[in-house]
């Protein structure tokens, strides 16, 4: 599916993507940098209820989120070099916990990930406008 949208428009595309996938399980989030990742992710959140203020997780690797529903977990990849990396901090067991997983720069730990994860591809257009596509 694909879905473009407009900055000023980013809330209405979360509600539209959760509409389309249904429950969240583990999102892998593609995109250059600036494409718009975490601007989604923070729209996400928001849709579920997350009242905390949502930060990309550079350097912490991962955020936990609280929402009516339980936690989200946010995490940003960029800085792992190594998949140990990522054993390190436990994400086995956040990928085991069945709560939202969005993930920001998911190459270093695909083989890691579940085989129903959603991958998602998030572009800038030449108009500004966002392109999502899972």
């Amino acid at each position: 599916m694909k879905i473009t949208f407009t900055l000023a428009e980013t809330q209405a595309a979360a509600r539209q993507f959760l509409q389309a996938v249904g429950q969240l399980g583990v999102i892998a989030f593609h995109g250059a940098m600036g494409a718009g990742k975490t601007t989604f992710i923070r729209a996400l959140c928001q849709e579920l209820g997350v009242e905390d203020v949502v930060t990309s997780p550079t350097f912490a690797i991962v955020n936990e989120y609280s929402s009516a529903r339980g936690p989200v977990y946010h995490f940003d990849f960029y800085r792992l070099r190594q998949l140990q990396e990522a054993l390190d901090i436990g994400l086995e067991e956040y990928l085991a916990s069945g709560r939202p997983c969005l993930m920001e720069w998911p190459q270093v730990v695909e083989p890691l990930l579940p085989d129903d994860t959603t991958d998602v591809s998030i572009s800038e257009n030449p108009d500004g406008t966002r392109t999502l596509e899972f």
